[in-house]
C-alpha cells in the first residue's frame, strides 16, 4: 500500500508564480511586518491559506503553454494568493520551504485536504492511531515488496500481523483504517504526515 503526500510540484509553480510577483510589487510595497513574517516556519493557518491558494495556482499552471504564463494567468495566480490572505513574498517563501522540506509538504497536504466526514472512520482516527498505522505500514510494506505480487505464506502473514500488533493497533482497527484511506484524502494526508514525522 502506498500513501501519497499529495504534495504539489511547488518548485515549478513557484517559478511560474515568481513571474507574477513583479507586477504585484508595483501595486503596493510590502509592509515591514510582511517582510518580517516571510521569515520562519509557516504556521498551520498559513499552510491552510497556502494550500487553498495553491489549488487555484495549480489549476492555472496546468493551462500554461510553452512554460510562460500569460498576463491573465499571472493575474489569476496573483489573485489566488491575494485572496488567501498571504502576501506574495510569504506565499513564495512557503512554496520554497514546502518544496525543500518533506515535513512541510506533509503538513501542507493535511491543511489542503478536505476534512474527513463527521462520523466516518477517518474522522475518528486519533493522531496516535495515525502514527501507529504509519509504523505498521512501514513494516508491512517491506514484507509486501518482498512478495512481489505473490500471496503471503503463513509465516509472512504472521509477520504482518505481528507488525500491526507491535504498533499498538488491533488488527480489526488497522483494517478499518486501511479501508478508510482509499476514500479519505484527509486521512491519507494525516498518515503521510505521521510517516514523515517518524522519518525525522
Amino acid at each position: 500500500m502506498r500513501f501519497a503526500t499529495a504534495a504539489a510540484p511547488t518548485a515549478i509553480l513557484a517559478a511560474l508564480f515568481l513571474t507574477a510577483a513583479p507586477a504585484l510589487a508595483q501595486d503596493a510595497a510590502p509592509a515591514p511586518a510582511a517582510a518580517a513574517a516571510a521569515a520562519g516556519e509557516p504556521t498551520d493557518a498559513e499552510l491552510a491559506r497556502f494550500a487553498a491558494a495553491m489549488k487555484t495556482v495549480q489549476s492555472v499552471a496546468a493551462t500554461v503553454q510553452n512554460g510562460t504564463p500569460t498576463e491573465e494567468q499571472q493575474a489569476q495566480m496573483a489573485g489566488a494568493v491575494q485572496n488567501s490572505g498571504l502576501a506574495v513574498e510569504r506565499f513564495n517563501a512557503i512554496s520554497a520551504a514546502v518544496s525543500a522540506d518533506p515535513m512541510l509538504q506533509a503538513r501542507a497536504a493535511v491543511a489542503g485536504a478536505t476534512p474527513s466526514a463527521p462520523g466516518s472512520v477517518g474522522a475518528g482516527v486519533t493522531d496516535a492511531e495515525a502514527g501507529q498505522f504509519a509504523a505498521a505500514m512501514g513494516e508491512i510494506s517491506g514484507i509486501a515488496r518482498a512478495l512481489n505480487g505473490a500471496q503471503p505464506n503463513a509465516e509472512q502473514q504472521a509477520q504482518m500481523a505481528a507488525a500491526i500488533q507491535n504498533s499498538g493497533l488491533e488488527i480489526e482497527r488497522f483494517n478499518a483504517i486501511s479501508a478508510a484511506t482509499a476514500q479519505d484524502e484527509h486521512l491519507q494526508a494525516r498518515i503521510a504526515l505521521a510517516q514523515a514525522r517518524q522519518g525525522e
